[in-house]
C-alpha cells in the first residue's frame, strides 16, 4: 500500500445488508466514484484487511463500545498480509456520534515489537516523514500504556472500496467475510486460529464523507431502502463469539455501574446482528 489516503476526519454511516443488495449498490455507486486501485482485477473488487485490536485484560475498550461511552476509541494495528517487508499502521479510531477522527502512523515491521513495549520508533523506522504520523504513534503508545492494552483480537475482512477520484472526500466501502479470532500475540500473519463469522454472509456498507452529505447518498438510501445502524467489527465480533474467548488468565469483566444495562446493550447488539435489518 504505497499511498496513505485515509480520511483523518469524516462522517461515517453504516448499514448491514444482504449480498444481492450490495451488488445493486455497486452498480449505483460506479456512476459517481472510482473503484479503489487495490481492488482492480480482484474477486469482488476487494482486497484483504487485517486488524489486530488491543484491549485491557478486562476488555474495558470493548465494554466502552457496548455501553456507548462518550469519547470512546479503539486501538488497532492494521496490516495487509504476511509480507515481512510491508509496513503496519498503528491507528487510533475515535467516535463521537456519527463523526470519526482517526490518527495513524506507519512503521516497518521490525520496529513493531519495540513500539508495543512502549518505545517510540526512530525516523528510520517510520513509513513517512509526516509529523502527524509520528504524533499518532506517540499518542497510541500513551493510550496503550494508560489502558494497559495488549493484543486481544484479530479481525479480517474483504474490502471493496469506491473513492472520489480527485480528493477522496467521499468513500463507499463494502466489507464481506468479516472474521474474528482471539489473538494475544503480535504475529501479523494472515492465518487465524478459531475464527468466527461476525455478520454471517451479510455485507457491511459504510458511507464516508468529509464535507457535506452528498445528495446522491440520500438518493441511494431512498432507492435501496437502507436502514442505518451500527456495525463494530471488534465489539460485535466479541459479543458474537463470546467474551470468555478474549479474557486473559480467567480475568472477568470490569465492574460496571449498571451491569443490567450493559447486558441489555450487549443483547441488543447481538439481536441486531442475528436478525436481518428491516428493509434489507
Amino acid at each position: 500500500m504505497a499511498e496513505d489516503r485515509m480520511q483523518l476526519h469524516r462522517w461515517e454511516l453504516k448499514y448491514i445488508i444482504p449480498e444481492e443488495l450490495a451488488l445493486g449498490i455497486r452498480e449505483f455507486v460506479r456512476a459517481y466514484l472510482d473503484v479503489d486501485e487495490y481492488g482492480i482485477g480482484r474477486p469482488n473488487l476487494s482486497y484483504t484487511i487485517h486488524n489486530l485490536y488491543l484491549d485491557s485484560d478486562d476488555l474495558a475498550i470493548y465494554w466502552g463500545t457496548i455501553n456507548g461511552d462518550r469519547n470512546r476509541y479503539k486501538l488497532r494495528i492494521r496490516f495487509y498480509g504476511d509480507n515481512p517487508k510491508s509496513p503496519v499502521y498503528f491507528e487510533i479510531k475515535r467516535r463521537s456520534n456519527d463523526a470519526i477522527l482517526k490518527q495513524r502512523g506507519g512503521v516497518k515491521r521490525g520496529a513493531v515489537a519495540a513500539v508495543l513495549a512502549g518505545q517510540l520508533p526512530g525516523a528510520e523506522d517510520l513509513v513517512s516523514g509526516d509529523a502527524r504520523q509520528s504524533a499518532a504513534i506517540q499518542r497510541f503508545v500513551q493510550l496503550m500504556e494508560a489502558d494497559r492494552a495488549t493484543p486481544t483480537a484479530h479481525v479480517c475482512y474483504e474490502r471493496e472500496a469506491w473513492i472520489s477520484p480527485s480528493d477522496n472526500a467521499v468513500r463507499v466501502t463494502l466489507d464481506r467475510n468479516v472474521l474474528i479470532a482471539p489473538e494475544f500475540n503480535a504475529r501479523f500473519e494472515a492465518r487465524m486460529d478459531g475464527a468466527s463469522e461476525v455478520f454471517g454472509k451479510r455485507v457491511v456498507l459504510e458511507l464516508k464523507f468529509t464535507g457535506r452529505f452528498p445528495d446522491w447518498f440520500g438518493e441511494m438510501v431512498r432507492i435501496f431502502g437502507l436502514k442505518q445502524g451500527s456495525a463494530s467489527k471488534y465489539a460485535d465480533g466479541i459479543a458474537t463469539k463470546g467474551e470468555s474467548h478474549f479474557y486473559r488468565h480467567g480475568q472477568q469483566g470490569p465492574v460496571r455501574a449498571d451491569p443490567a444495562a450493559s447486558e441489555a446493550n450487549r443483547r441488543a447488539r447481538l439481536g441486531r446482528i442475528e436478525r436481518p435489518l428491516e428493509g434489507a
